[in-house]
C-alpha cells in the first residue's frame, strides 16, 4: 500500500475517546450536591417563614462550608488513590527483583487469559524480563489494574469540586437576592432549581453514557423530594 494511501486511511480513522472522565466526575459530584443541599435548606427555611435575608445568610454559609468540605473530600480521595498507587508500585518493584520467576509466571497467566498460546506469549515474557521498567508498567496495569495518577490530581479535584459546588449552590439562592419575601422567593427558587437539575441531569446522562432524559428526570426528582421533605419538616416543627 502506498504511503500516501496509508496516511489517508489513518486520518480517516482517528478515534475520538473521551479523556476528561475524572474532571466530569468531579463536576458531577460538586454540582449535584451544590444544587440539592442548599435547595433543600432554602426550602426548609422558607417553610419556617424565615425572611429572605435569613435564608441568604444561612444558604451562603452552607455553600461556603459545603464547598470546603466537598473540596477537601475530593483532595483526600485523590491523595489516597495516589498513595495507594505508590505503595503498590514499590511492592511490585520489590517482587520483580526478589521473585522474578514468579512474576514472569504471572505475566504468562495474564496473557493466557486473553487466549494467547504459550509459544506466542513466551517471547513477550522474555522481552519484558529484559526491560524492568516496561515489566513494572505491565504488572501495574494488567495485574493490578492501576494507572499512574496525575501528581496534580488531588489539587485539581479539590478545586473542581469546590467551584462546582459553589456554582450549583448559588442557583437556588438567586431569587432570595431580589425578592424580600421568602415565601415568594421559594416559588421562583423551585422553578429555576428544578430547571437547572433537569439540564444538569441531561448533561450528566450524556457524558456518562446513560439515557439523558431518564437521568434528567431522576436528578430533578431527587432534588424535588429533598426540598419538599425539608419544607414539610420546617412546617411541622415550626412553633
Amino acid at each position: 500500500m502506498a504511503p500516501d494511501m496509508e496516511r489517508a486511511l489513518l486520518n480517516q480513522h482517528k478515534e475520538r475517546h473521551f479523556t476528561a472522565g475524572e474532571v466530569v466526575r468531579d463536576i458531577i459530584i460538586g454540582v449535584s450536591d451544590g444544587l440539592t443541599v442548599p435547595f433543600a435548606l432554602a426550602a426548609g427555611l422558607s417553610g419556617a417563614s424565615a425572611s429572605s435575608s435569613v435564608v441568604l445568610t444561612a444558604g451562603i454559609a452552607e455553600v461556603a462550608a459545603g464547598a470546603i468540605s466537598m473540596g477537601l473530600g475530593g483532595y483526600l480521595a485523590a491523595k489516597s488513590e495516589a498513595d495507594h498507587y505508590t505503595r503498590e508500585l514499590k511492592r511490585e518493584q520489590e517482587e520483580i527483583i526478589a521473585v522474578p520467576d514468579t512474576e514472569a509466571a504471572e505475566v504468562a497467566e495474564i496473557l493466557s487469559e486473553y487466549g494467547i498460546q504459550p509459544h506466542e506469549y513466551a517471547p513477550v515474557v522474555n522481552a519484558l524480563r529484559k526491560n524492568p521498567k516496561a515489566w513494572l508498567d505491565f504488572m501495574m496495569k494488567f495485574e493490578l489494574g492501576l494507572e499512574k495518577p496525575d501528581p496534580k490530581r488531588a489539587v485539581h479535584s479539590a478545586v473542581t469540586i469546590a467551584v462546582a459546588y459553589i456554582v450549583g449552590g448559588l442557583v437556588p439562592l438567586l431569587p432570595y437576592f431580589f425578592i424580600s419575601k421568602a415565601t415568594e422567593a421559594v416559588v421562583i427558587s423551585v422553578f429555576i432549581t428544578l430547571l437547572a437539575l433537569l439540564i444538569f441531569g441531561y448533561a450528566k446522562g450524556h457524558f456518562t453514557g446513560n439515557k439523558p432524559f431518564l437521568s434528567a428526570l431522576q436528578t430533578a426528582l431527587i432534588g424535588a423530594i429533598a426540598s419538599a421533605a425539608a419544607f414539610a419538616m420546617a412546617k411541622l416543627v415550626r412553633p
